[in-house]
C-alpha cells in the first residue's frame, strides 16, 4: 500500500442522516475492547453480544419489518432491567455512544439533562418533545418522567417518509440516555463510503466528498479498539494504586 494512496469517502452531516453504517464500530470494540462474547451460526444471518457479567446482551437481528438492533439490561439489584432499540438505519455513530456509555468503567458525573443538551444544539420545542433546527429528527419522553424515550428521523408523515427510529424503556439509566441525546445532537459530520447515504436523505444533508489517506479509513476502527481498550486499562489501574500510608498526627509537646 502507497503512503500516498487515497480513497475517496464522504462527510456527512447531520449524523442523523447519514445512514446505518459498519456495524463493527459497535460489535468489534464490544468483542475485543469490552470482553463481550459472542456465539457463532453461520446459518442465522444474527449476532449476539453477551457481556461478561451475563447481565447485558446486543443483538442484531436483520427482519425489515422489526428493530435490527436490540440492547437488553437484566434486572440488576435495586436496578431494574431495560432495553433499547434501533432501526436499521439508525447511524452506528449514535448506537455506539449508548454502547459505550454503557460499557464504562464508571458512569459519569450526573451532567445536562437530555432535553438541555439538545436546547444548546439549537433543537426547539414541539409539543411533549424537542425536534431539530431542520425539523427531521425528533425527540419525546413519553409521558413524562415516568415514560419511555422515542427519538426518530423522518422526512415527512408518509409511511416511506420514515428513515429511522429508536425506543429506549423507561427505566434505562440517565447517563444512557444522556449519551444518546448528545450523539444526536454531535454536530461532527461523520464519514461513510461516498453514495451510502440513504438516498431519501441526501438532498437534506451537508456532504462533502474528500481524499482521506488509506491508512486514515482502514484503522479507524483499530483506533477505536485501542482507545476503549486504554479506557478500561486505566481504569483497572487506578482501582490497584497502592494506599498512601496513614501517617499519625503529630505528638502534642508541653
Amino acid at each position: 500500500m502507497s503512503v500516498h494512496e487515497t480513497i475517496e469517502q464522504a462527510l456527512v452531516a447531520p449524523s442523523y442522516l447519514a445512514g446505518g453504517g459498519d456495524p463493527g464500530w459497535v460489535t468489534v470494540p464490544l468483542h475485543r475492547a469490552c470482553d463481550w462474547s459472542y456465539g457463532h451460526d453461520p446459518l442465522m444471518p444474527r449476532v449476539i453480544l453477551t457481556s461478561p457479567d451475563q447481565q447485558a446482551t446486543l443483538r442484531i437481528d436483520p427482519d425489515p419489518d422489526e428493530p435490527w438492533w436490540t440492547v437488553r439490561h437484566a434486572r440488576c439489584g435495586d436496578r431494574p432491567a431495560w432495553s433499547a432499540t434501533f432501526d436499521a438505519r439508525t447511524p452506528v455513530e449514535i448506537i455506539a455512544a449508548l454502547t459505550d456509555a454503557l460499557t464504562a468503567p464508571t458512569p459519569p458525573a450526573p451532567g445536562l439533562e437530555p432535553y438541555d443538551l439538545l436546547r444548546q444544539a439549537g433543537w426547539h420545542t414541539v409539543g411533549e418533545g424537542l425536534i431539530s433546527p431542520d425539523r427531521i429528527a425528533a425527540i419525546e419522553h413519553y409521558g413524562g418522567e415516568d415514560g419511555p424515550w422515542f427519538a426518530e428521523a423522518r422526512l415527512d408523515q408518509d409511511e416511506g417518509g420514515l428513515i429511522w427510529r429508536a425506543y429506549l424503556s423507561n427505566t434505562t439509566p440517565p447517563h444512557l440516555i444522556a449519551a444518546f441525546a448528545q450523539a444526536l445532537a454531535d454536530p461532527t459530520p461523520v464519514r461513510r463510503p461516498v453514495g451510502r447515504v440513504p438516498a431519501p436523505a441526501r438532498e437534506h444533508t451537508l456532504t462533502r466528498t474528500v481524499h482521506l489517506p488509506v491508512g486514515d479509513v482502514a484503522f479507524a476502527l483499530e483506533q477505536r479498539v485501542a482507545a476503549l481498550s486504554a479506557r478500561r486499562k486505566d481504569a483497572t489501574s487506578n482501582t490497584h494504586l497502592p494506599r498512601s500510608p496513614r501517617v499519625p498526627p503529630p505528638r502534642r509537646t508541653r
